[in-house]
C-alpha cells in the first residue's frame, strides 16, 4: 500500500508522510543498486507487467530493473507486438493480462485517466507510468528523491518548472510533491505554454523565467514535446531557445548550489545548452540511477513486500 492505496495514480491525495515513506523505503532499495550483486529475493513469486502504449526507454528499462532487483518476474508488453493493432481494446487486453494473474500492471499511454479506469477493472496493483498530460507520479516521486538526497531536505526550497508546462505530466506530479513536502514552486515558460488555473495546484506563475531563477535552489528543465502539438505553441525552436532556454548566463541568478534537472530525453540547444547540462550543477544522470530505487520502493510497497518481511 501507498498511502491507503493498493495503486499508485497521482501525487495529489498522498500525505507528506506518505510521500516519505516512499522516499525512506528508496533509500535502502538504493543501496542495494550499489551492491555487487544487485538483487534480493524480497518479490519472489510475484509478477509484474510492464504495459506500455507510448515509446519510453528510461521509464520502462527503470521498471523493468526494479522487478528484477528485487527477484520479481517481469513482463514487457508493447503495443506494436500485441493484438492491439489488430482492433483489441485496452480494456480486453488488460483483461487478458489480468487472466495471467500478475500482481502489479505498469501502464503508459497516451489518453489521461486510462491507469485509473484500469485500476477499477483489475484486481492487481496499477501503477500509472505516465499518461496523457495527467500526472507521472514515479518521475514526480524520483525527483523528490534525488533533491532530498542532494540538498538534504525540500520543505522551504525554490523550486522553478520551466518549459511546456501545458503538456507535461511530470510537472502535475512534481507541483504535487514538491508543495506537499513543503517546497516552494514556480512555474514559467512561454504564455501559450502555461494552463489557466495552474495556481489552483499550488505552484506560482512568474512574470519571466529570469525572474523565475532568481534564487532558485532547484530548476526543473521540460522538454519540448513535439508529438503533443507543442509545436504550435511557440513561433521556432530557436525563438524559444533565446527567451527560454537554460544557459550559464541565467543560471547564475540562481542561488549557490542549486541543481538542475530534466526528465530526459532532452533536446539539447533548446531547453538546455550541453555545458549546463553535462556541466557540474546537473543532476540528471542522478534522476535515472534514484528512478530504479525509487521505483523498486514503489513495486515492494505496492506487493506487501514490508508486511511479507515482517512476517518472516
Amino acid at each position: 500500500m501507498i498511502g491507503n492505496s493498493r495503486h499508485l495514480l497521482g501525487l495529489n491525495g498522498l500525505s507528506a508522510e506518505d510521500i516519505t515513506r516512499v522516499l525512506d523505503t528508496a533509500v535502502g532499495m538504493k543501496e542495494v543498486s550499489r551492491r555487487k550483486i544487485k538483487k534480493v529475493p524480497t518479490l519472489r513469486g510475484k509478477t509484474v507487467v510492464n504495459l506500455f502504449f507510448e515509446a519510453s526507454t528510461r521509464t520502462r528499462t527503470s521498471f523493468e530493473i526494479a522487478a528484477k532487483r528485487l527477484s520479481a518476474d517481469g513482463v514487457n508488453f508493447t503495443s506494436s507486438a500485441s493484438s492491439t493493432v489488430k482492433g483489441e481494446t485496452l480494456i480486453d487486453t488488460a483483461k487478458n493480462i489480468e487472466s495471467m494473474a500478475p500482481d502489479v500492471v505498469v501502464i503508459r499511454h497516451k489518453s489521461s485517466g486510462a491507469p485509473e479506469m484500469l485500476s477499477t477493472r483489475l484486481g492487481c496493483s496499477v501503477v500509472n507510468a505516465g499518461d496523457g498530460t495527467h500526472q507521472h507520479p514515479s518521475q514526480g516521486l524520483l525527483d523528490l528523491f534525488t533533491v532530498r538526497d542532494k540538498k538534504g531536505g525540500l520543505a522551504g526550497l525554490k523550486v522553478v518548472i520551466a518549459g511546456d508546462i501545458t503538456h507535461s505530466r511530470v510537472a502535475r506530479s512534481d507541483i504535487y510533491g514538491f508543495t506537499t513536502m513543503g517546497a516552494e514552486v514556480h512555474v514559467t515558460g512561454p504564455p501559450t505554454m502555461i494552463p489557466p488555473g495552474i495556481e489552483h495546484m499550488g505552484a506560482k506563475v512568474a512574470p519571466s523565467f529570469d525572474a523565475a531563477i532568481d534564487g532558485a535552489d532547484v530548476i526543473i528543465m521540460l522538454r519540448i514535446q513535439l508529438e503533443r502539438k507543442s509545436g504550435p505553441l511557440i513561433p521556432t525552436l530557436r525563438e524559444y531557445a533565446r527567451f527560454f532556454g537554460l544557459n550559464r548566463q541565467r543560471l547564475e541568478r540562481a542561488n549557490d548550489g542549486v541543481i538542475v534537472m530534466h526528465p530526459g530525453p532532452i533536446n539539447r540547444g533548446v531547453e538546455i545548452s550541453s555545458e549546463i547540462a553535462d556541466g557540474p550543477d546537473s543532476v540528471i544522470l542522478n534522476q535515472v540511477e534514484n528512478g530504479v530505487a525509487v521505483r523498486m520502493a514503489i513495486l515492494y510497497l505496492l506487493c506487501g513486500g514490508a508486511d511479507e518481511m515482517a512476517d518472516q
